[in-house]
């Protein structure tokens, strides 16, 4: 207790005093969770207390546009209690959001406060909630490769440092679990974790797998669960983001792992909706999917700092459609994407990797030639075996016709032995292309 009374005794000598009178607003409109307030001029981004009656907590609401000379606020919570003419001021700095290393081994929701029961961090510096954007040839190439502790991952579809890959599938599939697997397995100076739109137990069960131990001091988590406003769980995944850039400016390599980019743009879709937004694809309006690509772009490698951010990002593809509005927008920016089958995860095959359907874009850039030559080699027969399954099923084959398709069968068990990972047993990367150099020997 002293020490939490000693911390935020340092946090008030340090803060700045605003001297002069406070510019404030009033309540003139409440449309669901849209807020107008007239009065308070203030940029978009900047949030807002709304003052509540005597006894009851302040609503925090963000600015999110202006209509008729009037600030329009999304409230960052429920309308209880909120009344017309009440007090609103803003709070804090518009736009940016307090980041320092105090973040690390804590879990912290969009706005920074605390979720693990411990004190306030204690962060003295400030980014761009939205990011610093950079010139493009800022932008180091992909030249090393990126040990997720996977095996099927490592060997049949390499990720670089600095790459930015989706993980795609319908729900239930598999996708947080694989994420899970990452997340600790995964060699990076420090691991960011945004949990934006999921189920609560999901973050609670997250907390007690990897904020202990020796991951604790270079993990971050910030979540934001299903039933919290939109504007929250879109400031959410911008929140995780800028963590990312200010650890990668200081040299940092950063593993950014966001679950998930969907709800995301669920998000960017109820607020698009809300300012009046027409809806074009599904009823996404244009600012719900140009959200994604702005989040995406944020991760990569620095030429000035030297640091990177990975980035790992499950887009859910509603009703197992890999044309979805949000899917096909993500496979479009992505460098890469590792897709889930729904078919093999009933066969109890885990991690439910299709090989054929994922693809990792920089793969040829940070592998050698043999083993990018026995990748593709594994990936033909897997796609062979997985064309013709039906055929063999049926007994309409007959041994001989394919020798192409003869091996696929004759190598079916080691090779789905090969692909399954037990969720608790990590994989690196020098033992994964060995392996897979043992199972495709050259041919003598």
């Amino acid at each position: 207790m002293i020490a939490e009374i000693e911390l935020e005794l340092t946090r008030m000598r340090g803060a700045k005093i605003h001297r002069g009178p406070y510019q404030s607003g009033r309540v003139v409109g409440c449309d669901g969770g849209l807020v107008e307030v007239s009065g308070l001029p203030v940029p978009i981004g900047t949030l807002c207390k709304i003052q509540s009656d005597a006894g009851q907590e302040n609503a925090l609401a963000e600015v999110i546009g202006f209509r008729g000379g009037h600030s329009l606020m999304l409230l960052l919570g429920d309308t209880v209690m909120l009344r017309p003419g009440a007090l609103v001021r803003a709070q804090g700095e518009p736009g940016t959001v307090r980041v320092g290393p105090a973040l690390l081994g804590r879990a912290v929701d969009s706005t920074g406060a605390a979720m693990d029961g411990g004190p306030p961090p204690d962060l003295r510096e400030s980014w761009p909630l939205g990011g610093r954007r950079e010139s493009a040839l800022e932008r180091a190439s992909v030249l090393e490769p990126f040990d997720c502790g996977v095996r099927a991952v490592n060997a049949l579809n390499t990720m670089g440092i600095g790459q930015r890959i989706g993980i795609m599938a319908g729900s239930g599939v598999g996708k947080s679990v694989l994420i899970d697997m990452v997340a600790g397995f995964a060699e990076a100076d420090i691991t960011i974790v945004g949990l934006i739109g999921e189920r609560a137990r999901e973050v609670s069960d997250f907390v007690a797998r990897h904020m202990s131990g020796a991951q604790l001091g270079r993990t971050v988590l910030v979540a934001v669960p299903a039933d919290h406003a939109p504007s929250l769980r879109l400031r959410g995944a911008q929140y995780a983001c800028a963590m990312a850039e200010y650890f990668r400016a200081q040299g940092k390599r950063v593993l950014l792992i966001l679950d998930s980019l969907t709800r995301v743009a669920h998000a960017a879709r109820e607020i698009g909706l809300l300012l009046g937004e027409p809806g074009s694809a599904r009823g996404y309006p244009p600012s719900a999917l140009a959200a994604i690509t702005r989040l995406v772009e944020r991760a990569g490698n620095s030429h000035t700092s030297g640091g990177a951010i990975t980035g790992i990002y499950s887009v859910l593809a509603d009703g197992d459609d890999q044309n979805d509005p949000v899917v096909d927008t993500a496979r479009a920016i992505l460098d890469g994407h590792i897709v889930l089958s729904r078919e093999l995860a009933q066969r109890g095959h885990f991690p439910a990797i299709d090989v054929p359907q994922s693809l990792s874009r920089v793969m040829d850039q940070v592998v050698s030639e043999e083993h990018l030559r026995k990748a593709r080699e594994m990936r033909a027969l897997i796609a062979t075996a997985e064309t013709n399954r039906d055929l063999v099923m049926l007994g309409a084959y007959r041994a001989g016709n394919d020798p192409q398709l003869d091996r696929a069968l004759a190598m079916q068990e080691t090779i789905n032995a090969f692909l399954q990972q037990d969720k608790s047993a990590p994989v690196n990367m020098p033992d994964s292309i060995q392996q897979l150099a043992e199972m495709m020997p050259d041919e003598i």
